[in-house]
């Protein structure tokens, strides 16, 4: 009888196919409560409701999790032949989300196993608020603002914020993940309303496969360029955020004594000194500063300080030359932390992001609301990101809660 059941259970697994486009944290996160969802088994009284899930997870660049670090590895020249030799020693930049927050109950959990191994920690910070010099001769103003603390924590991913979004990918059991592969825009003609499929196909036109759901996990402007022709039922929705840019500067010290002395003072106790996490940056293009060394189990890096520029500033900015924007963030950059030439950056770097914050249209209170999960029932297509919720990694989650729920209502039907 024990054969015979098992038997029709096998028989009755159902394989459902997945796309999801987009590695980041809402597509990794999607594919992982998917697969905790249908691989739940059967109980006896219902062996028809298993169904065993093949995701495929498409990813435009070389890596996933989108918590970018950017590092730069310390070298050493040889006086005598001059040659240069790494000396193992880097400067690590988390120039994309800093950090994170869980709310929710729900989110507690899902991070819980890598706050007990250590890969997530809480960040504690001392948070100032930071009044650039308004010359040379005049040191920045810096006051308290707040201490972070693990009642209301900030987490953090160690080593780098990118270890997260690999350890997701790695423990994905049924997902596989293919990089520097981009998916062609949707068409109406894609999805066969015989076989109840849609076939994708990368920009080259080959064809990717077949699929009985595809979720969409891209960044806002990416979504509207992939479901522009594809007669998606909530298209209109999609255009509704405003997405502002943002810059990103990125400095090294080579040491700490090279830093300035906003940057290296020991305490906040009295007026003169100025240690310090984060700051927030008052009257300037820039927005936050972020002391990366400072960070949970970030020892190891040399000195690096991440700059993030005003979203409103960024996106007036964000067709100019690179170089150019690089120039006066690191012009108002001097002015906040009061460097010189002994104690000037030996490294500097600037990144631009096209699509970092989402700004949604006021509803008739003036609160900006949620767009929520997008979903054409029809074609059994979904357009999901961090921009549909709040814009943070608490989001990514949310959206990835709905989208299984959505599925597995369907596959239970």
């Amino acid at each position: 009888m024990i054969a015979n059941h098992s038997a029709r259970a096998s028989h009755n697994v159902k394989t459902v196919k997945i796309a999801i486009i987009g590695g980041g944290l809402t597509g990794l996160m999607t594919a992982t409560l998917l697969e905790r969802a249908l691989a739940k088994q059967p109980n006896q009284a219902d062996v028809t409701s298993n169904n065993k899930a093949d995701i495929t997870i498409f990813e435009k660049s070389r890596s996933v999790g989108r918590l970018a670090t950017r590092y730069r590895t310390n070298k050493d020249t040889d006086a005598n032949t001059n040659t240069d030799h790494e000396v193992n020693k880097q400067w690590q930049w988390a120039f994309g989300a800093q950090f994170f927050t869980a709310k929710t109950d729900g989110f507690s959990q899902f991070i819980a196993p890598w706050l007990d191994s250590g890969l997530l920690q809480p960040w504690c910070a001392q948070v100032v608020e930071l009044l650039p010099a308004s010359d040379d001769n005049q040191p920045p103003t810096i006051d308290k603002n707040e201490q972070w603390d693990s009642t209301h924590a900030r987490f953090v991913s160690t080593p780098k914020m990118t270890s997260w979004g690999r350890a997701l990918a790695d423990n994905l059991a049924s997902s596989t993940v293919k990089f520097k592969t981009r998916v062609a825009p949707l068409n109406d003609q894609q999805y066969n309303s015989t076989t109840k499929k849609t076939e994708l196909f990368d920009e080259d036109g080959a064809s990717l496969g077949q699929f009985d759901w595809v979720i969409c996990t891209a960044p806002n402007g990416q979504a509207i360029e992939l479901m522009a022709d594809s007669g998606f039922s909530e298209q209109a929705k999609i255009l509704k955020p405003e997405m502002l840019a943002c810059y990103t500067l990125m400095l090294g010290w080579d040491n700490l004594e090279s830093l300035p002395e906003s940057l290296n003072a020991k305490s906040l106790d009295d007026k003169s000194s100025s240690a310090w996490d984060v700051a927030y940056v008052q009257e300037s293009i820039l927005d936050r500063i972020f002391v990366e060394h400072h960070k949970p189990n970030h020892e190891h890096i040399l000195p690096s300080v991440t700059i993030h520029a005003d979203n409103e500033w960024s996106q007036q900015q964000v067709d100019e030359d690179i170089e150019e924007m690089t120039r006066q963030l690191l012009a108002e950059a001097k002015q906040a932390l009061n460097w010189n030439d002994d104690t000037a950056p030996s490294q500097v770097d600037c990144h631009r992001w096209r699509f970092a914050s989402t700004l949604m249209p006021l509803d008739i209170e003036g609160d900006e609301k949620p767009l929520g999960l997008l979903i054409d029932k029809k074609n059994q297509w979904i357009v999901s990101g961090d921009w549909c919720g709040q814009g943070n990694i608490e989001s990514c989650y949310q959206m990835a809660v709905e989208t299984v729920v959505v599925v597995t209502g369907v596959l239970g039907k």
